[in-house]
């Protein structure tokens, strides 16, 4: 009896009705996607238990969330597994871990009991971290970039911004109440920090190649982050606390170094004579 269907043979005239072929995919090159992938997760996972007032793990969620997001990038380019599905997924993790997740996490904790208000900060929040990192994509994309992208970012960035934006929820585990009054004063200040982010302001990176540390400061800036760590994992809110205060007292710092070399307060240009920002639309106008 004859089959319906020829014989199939390799490199022969029916191979092309079988459509592209799947290729090997290297184990390197799944690796960072696999981390964007689990920090999604966190981040979810953190609104969830943010609704079921499970707060403190809510925050761990988000915060680990943050971690690995901002792990995967690094990753990628240590293992040379950098590809342009892996970018489309990091920024889909950006804006779930950076602005959604934490969000929610601080709205359903303090923010509704400032019913409208609060809601109108949150979403305030989420929608400037979603404007920071397209603003981000689109000076990374910059062929000709300015010799201060290596050295400061304009505005504070958005991993940031999620720490920074909890501070009212660090502040409520370590004992003051989330009263009505509380949460106006964080819905003001869910909105500074939106503020920040899509901010003009100098922010120092710290990844510049010509910041360096003297030799005999090595062994303690070492110990003092094993220091660090170790108050973290004993007396995490107060360090948090301690933590969002010192960054945000450390930003004039920033932009005064910036007025120094520059002579300008917030980043208004190039600030570089080769760099070409006449197209640039989101960069002049945010």
């Amino acid at each position: 009896m004859k089959t319906p269907f020829p014989p199939f043979e390799p490199h022969g005239p029916n191979d092309e009705a079988r459509g592209p072929r799947l290729r090997e995919i290297p184990l390197r090159l799944m690796v960072p996607n696999m981390i964007t992938v689990l920090a999604i997760c966190a981040g979810l996972t953190g609104i969830r238990l943010a609704f079921e007032n499970r707060y403190e793990l809510a925050v761990v969620a988000v915060l680990v969330a943050a971690f690995l997001d901002g792990i995967d990038g690094r990753v990628a380019r240590l293992m040379k597994a950098t590809s342009k599905f892996g970018a489309q997924m990091d920024s889909l993790a950006d804006i779930v871990n950076f602005g959604v997740a934490p969000a929610l996490v601080v709205y359903v904790f303090l923010l509704d009991q400032a019913r409208s208000l609060g809601w109108i900060a949150a979403l305030i929040y989420t929608i400037a971290a979603g404007l920071r990192l397209a603003r981000f994509n689109v000076m990374a994309e910059r062929e000709n970039k300015a010799s201060w992208q290596s050295e400061y970012f304009v505005g504070v960035p958005a991993p940031a911004g999620a720490m920074l934006v909890l501070l009212p929820v660090y502040l409520g585990f370590l004992g003051l109440t989330p009263t009505k009054t509380f949460a106006y004063w964080g819905a003001a200040y869910t909105v500074l920090i939106g503020f920040l982010l899509v901010s003009r302001l100098p922010v120092w990176s710290g990844k510049t190649e010509s910041s360096r540390i003297r030799r005999d400061l090595v062994l303690p800036i070492m110990l003092a982050l094993v220091v660090y760590v170790a108050l973290l994992m004993s007396y995490t809110w107060h360090v948090m606390v301690v933590t969002v205060v010192a960054y945000l007292l450390s930003l004039p710092l920033g932009a005064r170094s910036w007025t120094r070399k520059y002579g300008t307060f917030t980043i208004n240009g190039p600030a570089d004579p080769d760099v070409d920002d006449s197209n640039d639309d989101i960069g002049r106008h945010i």
